[in-house]
């Protein structure tokens, strides 16, 4: 007799809790982060501009990720948390 084994297991579930979103992007500063993917940077330096000329962002700042497979590196997050007060993290491709 052959006995089947089912490898899988029911999916884990998680609460994630959404950071607070401004009322209005006035005069915000507003972090980008680049995944290093073809053309992210170009989006993102697109979105910045829109933001600031649009919905009155103060300025914008791209930061580059190390590569796309990878969070950001502890040197970005400590740089966001001190000079934005939004962040925008985009793709390319």
């Amino acid at each position: 007799m052959i006995e089947f084994l089912d490898p899988t297991t029911e999916a884990a579930t998680q609460t994630i809790a959404y950071a607070p979103r401004p009322t209005a992007l006035a005069g915000k500063r507003v972090a980008l982060v680049d995944n290093t993917k073809y053309n992210s940077d170009r989006l993102l330096a697109k979105i910045g501009d829109i933001l600031k000329t649009e919905y009155g962002v103060a300025e914008w700042q791209m930061y580059r990720k190390h590569n796309a497979s990878v969070p950001a590196h502890a040197e970005i997050i400590a740089a966001i948390e001190k000079t934005a007060d939004v962040m925008v993290a985009g793709i390319g491709d």
